[in-house]
């Protein structure tokens, strides 16, 4: 699908309702996006594509199947029970094992949001990326309609006040709690980190799932940090 188009941003969001009913059949049509935009910059046949923090691995193996040598580290052994099994490792994001740039791409979907000190994050994410290589790292903002994950929106009511609405509707446990494994993150303050950073440059700073104009929106003080949504960045390692 064309990105941006309303006919992709509308597919995406449909899959995102049916994510708690149907997750294969969401996150695979979210790899295969996120997929398409690494490809806009670099052929992934033969190359070796890092994936932190992916989960059960979808992302992992739409890279595999494009030809990439695709790695998932993932901290969560239960997410890898069903994962793409060898090339799988555990491991936390802030120490990966991995020697100075041995990534020709490093990828990190909607992990950032979930890390207590994403400066180091993505200190890490840069280290293993070699020089000229690509990161992709997309997070949800937490100012987005979204920010709260499965007790948004109303999380702008208060995270605690959102978390026990959930909780007392549906019956069961919530999985994120502010604080523990969710945090708040903007968009600009990560827009300032990065700039001030010298061993990266911004190839592409935009809402990940906007359907018009999306580095349009990521320009604007204030409105960025509801209308994002989702903030992609793609970054070029600097030799």
């Amino acid at each position: 699908m064309r990105d941006p188009s309303f006919r992709r941003s509308l597919a995406l969001f449909r899959a995102f309702l049916r994510e708690q009913d149907d997750p294969g059949t969401a996150y695979e049509l979210l790899a295969r996006d996120a997929a398409d935009q690494v490809e806009r910059h670099v052929r992934l046949d033969g190359r070796v594509v890092v994936d932190v923090g992916g989960g059960r691995g979808y992302f992992t193996r739409e890279f595999r199947r494009r030809g990439a040598h695709g790695y998932l580290f993932e901290p969560d052994l239960a997410e890898l029970a069903s994962g793409p099994g060898a090339g799988a490792v555990v491991a936390d994001g802030y120490l990966l094992p991995l020697a100075d740039g041995a990534a020709d791409v490093c990828f990190s979907s909607n992990v950032l949001e979930h890390v207590r000190d994403p400066a180091t994050f993505l200190s890490e994410l840069v280290r293993v990326t070699r020089p000229g290589g690509l990161i992709y790292v997309s997070y949800t903002n937490w100012l987005s309609p979204w920010g709260g994950h499965e007790w948004a929106p109303w999380h702008y009511l208060g995270a605690e006040r959102a978390r026990a609405r959930y909780e007392r509707r549906t019956g069961r446990a919530a999985k994120h709690r502010l604080g523990e494994n969710l945090f708040v993150i903007g968009v600009g303050p990560t827009l300032r980190h990065v700039r001030g950073r010298g061993d990266v440059e911004i190839v592409s700073a935009r809402s990940r799932y906007w359907p018009v104009l999306p580095g349009a929106v990521t320009r604007v003080p204030v409105l960025r940090e509801f209308a994002t949504w989702n903030l992609l960045l793609l970054l070029r390692r600097c030799p």
